[in-house]
């Protein structure tokens, strides 16, 4: 996304042109309803789950927005249903933009680099609700401090969800997701699912939250949930290797996403990390590493400012790149451990996106 303070975008606002996002011209459009997600992490994955789900209800339904083709591809079809993931950047300049069914997953530090502080990226996500009314719905994470208390302040219909046991909206146990709405209840099992990790869960509910909103009925949302491999570069299984497991988080580039990665497991991890910095603070890493953290390899851009934040509590490595990374961090493993690569960065020291990064980490696994 180009940035406010452009000199164009400014002179453009001082002479009163109006500016206005791909996300929102596209909006003006429409003539179906929308269920848009955004948040920190999570937003690719939640907004495909929603997307299979409203489908395998039977309804016309299409995924776009930030994840593969803009909201404008869509406009000149009949759908049922549009879902969108939507960006701080897409947000920026809308004006008019009411999806029928908001999300805010969460928010955790990201994009540093390009806004003055967190305060000023919150509020671009916080956007996503301004339109809305009191007919239209906005599902909020109950877990998240700065997401919750939200509640009070959107004009919209509040659905939630979270951990914690509720009488309405969406809660997990060990074992299963509980829907909660309309005097009714649904469950929802894990035992089937492919998809690993507690922020998945979190995902899950989000999902359920929101396609439970429009009717979605608990047969098709269990087949969905089954049946969803993932997508690729989050937390993908790659290989195993003399009982060694190699995971591809590529996608994990902020310090948000690295911590849902390795809580996700409860063996020893030789963790993968380095890039380009985006502004997080490293420190909140700080217990999973303890916890969990065998070794810790850096390699990239943020290497040394990672190693200044971590380096202490773990036995800590600074290698020249990720191929170098993969093989000190193959040597470093035994027989149960897991190799992941989360890198808490973005990839642009090294690589042209976080995809390329994710392949080139699993063809130099699949090399051992």
């Amino acid at each position: 996304g180009v940035p406010e303070d452009n000199p164009l975008l400014r002179e453009a606002g001082q002479r009163g042109i109006p500016i206005l996002s791909e996300m929102e011209l596209a909006y003006r459009f429409t003539r179906f309803p929308l269920v848009a997600v955004t948040g920190t992490n999570g937003k690719s994955t939640t907004t495909t789950l929603i997307g299979e789900m409203l489908k395998a209800r039977g309804l016309k339904t299409f995924v776009g927005g930030n994840i593969g083709a803009p909201l404008i591809g869509f406009l000149g079809d009949n759908w049922d249903w549009g879902v969108v993931e939507v960006s701080s950047f897409q947000l920026e300049w809308v004006e008019e933009f009411r999806p029928k069914v908001a999300l805010l997953l969460n928010l955790t530090e990201d994009h540093l680099d390009r806004y003055p502080d967190f305060v000023s990226y919150g509020n671009a996500k916080k956007r996503i609700f301004a339109a809305q009314a009191g007919e239209d719905i906005a599902v909020l994470n109950r877990d998240d401090p700065l997401v919750w208390p939200l509640r009070e302040r959107v004009r919209s219909r509040v659905v939630s969800f979270g951990w914690e046991e509720v009488r309405d909206g969406v809660y997990a146990t060990a074992g299963e997701m509980i829907w909660r709405g309309e005097g009714r209840e649904e469950k929802f099992s894990l035992a089937r699912v492919k998809i690993q990790g507690v922020h998945n869960v979190e995902n899950m509910m989000a999902a359920i939250a929101a396609v439970k909103c429009v009717g979605a009925p608990a047969g098709a949302i269990q087949k969905v949930i089954e049946g969803f491999p993932g997508l690729e570069h989050r937390l993908e299984f790659v290989r195993e290797k003399n009982g060694i497991r190699f995971y591809n988080d590529s996608k994990g580039t902020n310090v948000g996403a690295a911590v849902k990665s390795l809580a996700s497991f409860s063996v020893p991890v030789v963790w993968i990390a380095g890039g380009v910095d985006k502004g997080g603070d490293y420190r909140v890493l700080e217990d999973e590493v303890k916890r969990k953290v065998k070794k810790l390899v850096l390699f990239g851009a943020a290497k040394e400012k990672i190693r200044s934040a971590l380096g202490r509590l773990t036995k800590t490595l600074i290698v020249d790149d990720l191929e170098a990374a993969v093989r000190e961090a193959y040597r470093s493993a035994g027989p149960g451990d897991i190799v992941l690569l989360s890198p808490a960065c973005s990839s642009f020291d090294m690589f042209q996106n976080y995809a390329e990064r994710g392949k080139a980490f699993k063809a130099m696994v699949r090399a051992l």
